[in-house]
């Protein structure tokens, strides 16, 4: 299987049109499932709006890759990243319009910071992702690979042996990486 999309992204970047919907074709499951986990965490009560869901995040991520070509792929873990920080600018641009609508503008709440010990698994209010997301965004220019973690970790549902797995490293040098972003998250949490 890994063969498989390492060819599709090899041909999406020799030129073939087709190759990008053949590679999300072939990972569209996996798409699914990271969607399904990343939505089943957020937090929804009474949300005023249709929540987002599985399949329209998945649909959604393809067609922002595709109207900003990102033919570019390098391979697999490259793809799962890109496809990851699609979801999570979906997720956030979703929880800016449910913040507009509860209260007639995007103002921003305080995230509990004794959670983020426990960041990965958590339900997340839109309040509390959008502040998460903008943490991130403080540190993702000093720390790219760290703030690429959380994102993986946050916004896309994998665990650290997923994760680990894309990334070719062993699960214990990420769960040391890990224990290092969750506190530069932290501290940008409290920062904000």
């Amino acid at each position: 299987m890994q063969a498989d999309v390492t060819a599709l992204i090899a041909a999406a970047n020799g030129g073939d049109a087709t190759a990008l919907q053949e590679l999300f074709a072939h990972v569209y499951g996996e798409l699914k499932l990271l969607a399904r986990s990343q939505l089943a965490r957020r937090a929804r009560p009474h949300e005023p709006t249709p929540t987002l869901n599985t399949t329209g995040l998945v649909h959604e991520t393809y067609l922002k890759l595709v109207r900003h070509n990102e033919s570019a792929l390098h391979d697999r873990a490259h793809f799962f990243a890109l496809a990851a920080r699609a979801m999570r600018q979906i997720v956030i641009d979703h929880a800016l319009g449910q913040a507009t609508l509860k209260r007639g503008g995007a103002g921003r709440q305080a995230v509990d910071l004794d959670a983020v010990a426990a960041l990965a698994g958590n339900e997340w209010s839109p309040d509390a992702l959008l502040c998460i997301d903008y943490a991130l965004g403080r540190f993702e220019k000093d720390e790219p690979q760290l703030a690429k973690l959380v994102e993986l970790r946050v916004f896309a549902g994998l665990d650290l042996e997923q994760i680990a797995a894309l990334q070719g490293v062993t699960v214990r040098t990420l769960q040391r990486t890990w224990r290092q972003a969750k506190a530069q998250l932290f501290l940008a949490l409290d920062s904000a």
